[in-house]
């Protein structure tokens, strides 16, 4: 996409305005894995290349400097004799405090695929008095570099900084919009051919406290401009049972975090998917919210989830994080290449949320249009159509939808679509959170290496 044409991400995720459509309850199953295949025809012919350092050996690769790799059931990367002290302005408080800090550079990777767009994820702890930043810095294919771009920072509550993404950061050749980094002009044929990230860990002068980062990756890709996508055929069937919470009943409620509940898609679909995998906020984590508010939690997850610059919930790479700080969760940012690679993944029982752009009659049955939204696929039928929760519901009982697979495939995976004006704008070209165990099965393992995660 062209810079011109490419929106702003706070358009792209909007949130939508969702008329109410009664669904019915279906049962909780999923059918045997099979091996996947891409829309492209598997793995080596995706136009995606999502890759993580995630091992003890791979943190050991990195370049560090007041920082240390640490091994252990889940190894990661903790702070260990700062390297220095640094005076961060923060400029949605309008505070400066200093930290002490380390870093980790990760070796140069060399993209399977170079790529026009680049999105970091990230999963870590980060206890009060601690915080994290993501960098990125690639090389293009004309030999020059970009500069240390930042990705992200992050911190698991609010009250020692305020998480944030950093706007007008450019080099002439590629733009950050919030959370993504995009090549200006893809038409000239520009690419990111290789990057590095670093890490950058804070915490309070004088303590014993650090963050502790357990995986960080990045999705590059180069997906072609397309208003329309053809429809894969479907391969298995099956449900699994994921909570269903409505965004729409949290109108109103906490305005301070974009708006209230109506802007809420994402931070309700990982919700959703986070109780899934068994996970519960405690009473003492909820004592803060409303106790008159219906599922207080999508109100926690909102406000964890707050990006300050964005002035929004839907930051993809937040709501990942977030997933990821609730105990043996995992949680990335990608890209899937057809409705075969989520059937794959609902087989070996790992749900994914995914975001799509439609007018109101390009998606039967919602009842709405969006700019930008997020759902949460949850099954197929037999017939190979979509079971989605879909928090743009009146409210939780009417959140499981199944929407026509032609229909929900194009919407999620086109680059480019018309909106209501006629005006050529984009779409997410098949992004999606995908959040599962630490430690997945064998089956969960084999699903992801499918769709590219390991």
């Amino acid at each position: 996409m062209s810079r011109v044409e490419q929106p702003s991400r706070r358009t792209v995720l909007a949130a939508a305005v969702a008329a109410a459509v009664v669904g019915g309850a279906g049962p909780a199953t999923a059918a045997d894995s099979v091996p996947a295949a891409g829309a492209a025809g598997g793995p080596s012919a995706r136009p995606v290349d999502y890759h993580a350092w995630t091992t003890y050996t791979q943190w050991r690769e990195g370049a560090v400097r007041g920082t240390r790799p640490v091994a252990g059931a889940r190894p990661g990367l903790e702070l260990g004799t700062p390297a220095g002290t640094f005076a961060y302005p923060d400029p949605h408080t309008g505070t400066t405090a200093s930290w002490e800090y380390g870093t980790w550079t990760s070796p140069v990777h060399r993209l399977a695929v170079p790529a026009t767009e680049v999105i970091a994820s990230w999963n870590a702890r980060t206890p009060a008095g601690t915080w994290i930043q993501i960098e990125l810095k690639g090389t293009y294919t004309d030999g020059t570099d970009t500069p240390w771009y930042v990705m992200g920072r992050w911190a698991a509550g609010d009250q020692d900084i305020k998480r944030t993404s950093v706007d007008d950061q450019t080099d002439g050749k590629s733009t950050i919009w919030t959370d993504t980094f995009s090549v200006d002009d893809a038409a000239s044929g520009l690419r990111l051919v290789s990057y590095r990230l670093r890490l950058t860990l804070y915490r309070k002068p004088g303590t014993k406290l650090t963050p502790k980062v357990w995986r960080l990756g990045a999705m590059g890709s180069d997906i072609p401009d397309r208003f329309t996508v053809p429809t894969s055929t479907p391969v298995r069937a099956g449900e699994l049972a994921v909570p269903r919470y409505s965004q729409e009943i949290h109108k109103g409620q906490y305005p301070q975090y974009d708006n209230g509940g109506e802007a809420w898609c994402s931070p309700t679909s990982s919700q959703m998917i986070i109780e899934y995998w068994g996970h519960r906020l405690t009473p003492e984590q909820l004592a803060w919210v409303d106790p008159s508010y219906a599922d207080p939690q999508v109100c926690h997850a909102a406000r964890n989830t707050y990006d300050y610059q964005y002035t929004g919930c839907g930051n993809w790479p937040f709501n990942a994080a977030y997933a990821a700080t609730f105990k043996d969760l995992q949680g990335v940012v990608t890209r899937l290449g057809s409705l075969v690679d989520l059937e794959t993944l609902i087989a070996a029982g790992i749900p994914a949320i995914t975001s799509q752009s439609f007018l109101k009659t390009e998606l039967t049955g919602a009842g709405y249009g969006t700019a930008g939204h997020l759902m949460t696929v949850i099954g197929f039928t037999a017939a190979g159509d979509v079971i989605a929760n879909d928090p743009a519901s009146a409210d939780d009982a009417a959140v499981r939808r199944v929407y026509k697979r032609s229909e929900f495939e194009n919407i999620w995976l086109r680059t480019k679509r018309y909106n209501a004006s006629g005006k050529v704008v984009s779409g997410t070209g098949g992004v999606c959170y995908l959040y599962f165990p630490a430690h997945p099965s064998p089956r969960q393992r084999d699903a992801l290496a499918a769709v590219g995660v390991h």
